[in-house]
């Protein structure tokens, strides 16, 4: 199965519009045995996906392991492999035996670092675990979360890192958009990952201008808004953003879920279409734990939606 790519930015690096996500292959919240986690890269490459994503933060350096094992003996040139940087993974000196939010031991613990030192060390440590030499995309990881000048520090040496032709794109993967304008700008970047930001209940309109003006590119992620939108009909226990949803962002899923019903299409349906439809958005990347979530998957995202029922969908 072949799947249509998309340009990102200037950059020459084509993408397929559907990515895998490995946080799961991480054993996020819970364990995702090594049969699952092969099965499920081992699908989504034979439905045709070749943009596979993961970070040393997955997992404690999980994901990495086990995305690299299931990927070794495939010609390197056929897909496109990202990872990223900014939490460099250093001994524990106080383990309590279990990490927070991977089930994992917590042998390693993750140290915030966007020096240049830092990302050196970091990429060198996930190449190793990946089993290559190079990766095409380098994220840096949530580098807002940690301070304001992180992402234009680590952007220094990301950019040092593609002219010596060690990468090929230069990243932010964030859940906020509010200092992509300024680093798309300042060209500072050649892509953003976003996550929650530009979906089918919440719009950042101000980063996909900036990205359109500029030439950047936009990999949507989080398009189900931490579960929301993940079924046909949101439950009353639905999250949002990791945390409950509230009684307003449920009962403007539930109107999405009304419409979307009346339309002949399915809310996650939707929801994978939506940020495809920006000029900007090179590809969408979903969480896949196992082979049936990436048939699951797959084929939401091949359905498409009618761009006829996109103005109904959308009233406000």
């Amino acid at each position: 199965m072949t799947m249509p790519t998309r340009l990102l930015a200037d950059t020459g690096v084509r993408i397929t519009e559907l990515g895998f996500g490995a946080a799961s292959l991480g054993n996020l919240y819970r364990e995702t045995s090594e049969t699952d986690a092969r099965a499920a890269v081992d699908e989504a490459w034979d439905r045709g996906i070749r943009y596979f994503d993961t970070a040393p933060h997955y997992g404690l350096g999980l994901s990495e392991r086990r995305l690299g094992a299931t990927l070794a003996g495939r010609p390197r040139d056929d897909y496109v492999l990202s990872t990223k940087v900014g939490r460099l993974l250093v001994p524990n000196e106080h383990p309590t035996g279990r990490d927070p939010d991977f089930v994992v031991p917590d042998d390693l613990r993750r140290h915030w670092d966007f020096s240049r030192d830092g990302i050196l060390r970091s990429l060198e440590q996930s190449l190793d675990r990946l089993g290559v030499d190079s990766v095409d995309i380098l994220y840096l990881h949530d580098p807002d979360q940690h301070d304001e000048r992180s992402a234009w520090l680590g952007a220094e040496t990301l950019a040092e890192l593609k002219s010596q032709g060690v990468i090929r794109a230069r990243g932010v993967g964030t859940n906020s958009g509010a200092q992509l304008p300024a680093l798309f700008e300042a060209d500072a970047i050649d892509v953003a990952m976003l996550a929650g930001r530009y979906t089918l209940l919440e719009q950042d309109d101000a980063a996909l201008a900036s990205a359109a003006a500029t030439g950047k590119s936009i990999v949507a992620v989080g398009v189900f808004n931490s579960g929301l939108l993940a079924t046909d009909r949101p439950p009353a226990t639905a999250t949002y953003d990791y945390g409950q949803a509230s009684e307003e962002i449920l009962a403007r899923a539930t109107r999405l879920a009304d419409r979307c019903a009346a339309s002949g299409v399915s809310l996650p349906q939707a929801a994978i279409a939506f940020p495809l439809r920006h000029e900007s958005v090179a590809n969408v990347t979903l969480g896949m734990r196992d082979a049936g979530q990436v048939a699951r998957n797959v084929e939401l995202y091949a359905a498409g939606v009618d761009p006829s029922v996109w103005q109904q969908l959308l009233s406000r």
